[in-house]
C-alpha cells in the first residue's frame, strides 16, 4: 500500500526529528514552517512539515483508490497489506504517545478509508469484469 510511505515518514520525523519535550518536541515539529508566501490581499500562507505530510498522504490515498479500480492478480495481497497497515496505525495511535496527534489520526483515517474503499471498489470492479449482477433477458 502506498500509504505506508506516509506512515514511515511520520514516524521518521517524530522519532528522529523531535525531542520528547521542549520547543522542538515531536508535537511541535510538524508546525515548523517550510516556507511562507505573502498573498495578494495581505494574508500570509505558511506551509508546514505537517501540511507536507498531509498533502503527500492525500495524493497517496488518491493513488490507492485509482489502483483499486484495476483488476490484477495481486489485488487480495494488496488489500490484505492495506488492512494490516490500518491495524498497525490504529494500534500505534492508541498506544504510542508520539502518535497521539491530529496528523497521525488523519493518516490512520486514510488507511481505514483505503481498506473500505478498496473492498467496495474491488467488488464493484469484479462484478463489472465478470458481468455479474446483470439481467440477461
Amino acid at each position: 500500500p502506498l500509504l505506508v510511505i506516509s506512515f514511515i515518514l511520520y514516524n521518521a520525523v517524530v522519532f528522529f526529528g523531535g525531542a520528547p519535550e521542549g520547543p522542538h518536541s515531536y508535537a511541535t515539529v510538524f508546525l515548523e514552517p517550510l516556507f511562507s508566501i505573502d498573498m495578494v490581499r495581505g494574508g500570509r500562507w505558511v506551509f508546514t512539515t505537517g501540511d507536507l505530510i498531509m498533502m503527500l498522504s492525500l495524493i497517496l490515498l488518491g493513488g490507492e483508490i485509482i489502483k483499486a479500480t484495476y483488476t490484477r492478480h495481486n489485488v487480495l495481497t494488496d488489500h490484505a497489506l492495506s488492512m494490516v497497515l490500518a491495524v498497525i496505525c490504529i494500534i500505534e495511535f492508541i498506544l504510542v504517545p508520539q502518535a497521539a496527534t491530529s496528523l497521525f489520526f488523519m493518516i490512520t483515517m486514510m488507511t481505514a478509508i483505503d481498506v473500505i474503499a478498496g473492498a467496495f471498489i474491488g467488488i464493484r470492479t469484479a462484478r463489472r469484469d465478470f458481468g455479474m449482477g446483470h439481467d440477461i433477458s
